[in-house]
């Protein structure tokens, strides 16, 4: 089939490897445009740009699909279908409707569910036991059309989002593969979504990534998994030199009981409002991450020591 893909992230370079793989003619990547990254604020292509420019394919970057110009480049491709994973940009109605066979979107959620931005990091803050990945056919609400195929994986009770979003991803490229062999022999059908059971994953605000721990161990521990690796759930510590912000990158739900934030033991076994969470990989600023008992060799957190404040 004659294909545009459009997508940004990591999350996407699975699916679109796979369409090369499978034989189809990917026409044209539309992906956000470079940003600046680094110490240095240099301009940086998008994970999908730099793959798509390795395989030889023409690359666009607009800003928005709202001007004329952008949406007649679009419609000249005259493409059979367009992916759109994980892309960035609201695309109008007139965009949509451009491909003769629509724009089909690959959702990491099991939709109605975790309709929105960030369903990965949403899904296991809330402590669901499973979610997936879908195949549907946009419209123009907040991924609101109907389904063609899905499938389901479980989330386990350590998991971080990262390792779901790398599971996620590479089921999402082999269930898009098989929609896309499916729409090209005329036999993919779609099947509305249930109009119960909506929820909505917002996109992940700093506020949310500072740890408090008067909330109950799960629901702490769900946050650090949920934010891991990325922005990752942090508190701080104070040793002697200033409050320094430390993230938490692995954890898991341990016995004990104390004072919220008060190190139980010289695990990093840390109380909660309910419940205590062992703290198993950590990252100080500037640092690279490494495992607990690394990390107090560098940051003597004891017993009886008290997170966010100084350490004695």
């Amino acid at each position: 089939m004659r294909i545009v893909f459009m997508g940004t992230p990591d999350f996407a370079r699975p699916v679109l490897t796979e369409i090369i793989n499978q034989g189809h003619d990917v026409v044209a990547a539309y992906t956000r445009a470079p940003a600046t990254a680094g110490r240095g604020m240099a301009l940086m292509p998008s994970p999908v740009h730099r793959l798509a420019e390795g395989f030889g394919i023409p690359v666009f970057t607009p800003r928005t699909f709202r001007d004329e110009e952008t949406l007649s480049t679009f419609r000249g491709l005259a493409a059979d279908v367009a992916v759109v994973v994980a892309y960035g940009l609201i695309l109008p109605k007139a965009a949509l409707d451009a491909p003769a066979e629509g724009c089909l979107n690959l959702h990491a959620s099991l939709l109605p569910r975790w309709r929105g931005a960030a369903p990965i990091q949403r899904a296991v803050m809330a402590g669901d036991s499973r979610t997936g990945v879908m195949v549907m056919r946009m419209e123009e609400g907040l991924d609101t059309g109907p389904v063609a195929l899905a499938d389901a994986v479980p989330i386990e009770p350590d998991m971080t989002a990262g390792e779901l979003h790398d599971r996620l991803s590479i089921l999402g490229a082999d269930l898009m593969a098989r929609a896309l062999g499916a729409l090209s022999r005329g036999t993919l059908t779609f099947t509305p979504q249930s109009e119960e059971g909506v929820t909505y994953a917002r996109k992940i605000e700093k506020s949310e990534a500072r740890i408090d721990w008067t909330r109950p161990a799960d629901v702490v521990h769900r946050q650090i998994c949920g934010l891991s690796p990325f922005p990752g759930a942090w508190f701080e510590a104070d040793w002697g030199q200033g409050p320094q912000r430390v993230k938490v990158l692995r954890s898991h739900r341990a016995q004990g009981h104390g004072p919220a934030g008060t190190v139980l033991d010289d695990a990093l076994t840390i109380a909660c409002g309910d419940g205590a969470v062992q703290l198993l990989q950590l990252q100080r600023a500037g640092r690279t991450p490494m495992n607990a008992a690394d990390f107090l060799k560098g940051a003597a957190l004891a017993k009886g020591a008290v997170l966010d404040g100084p350490v004695p």
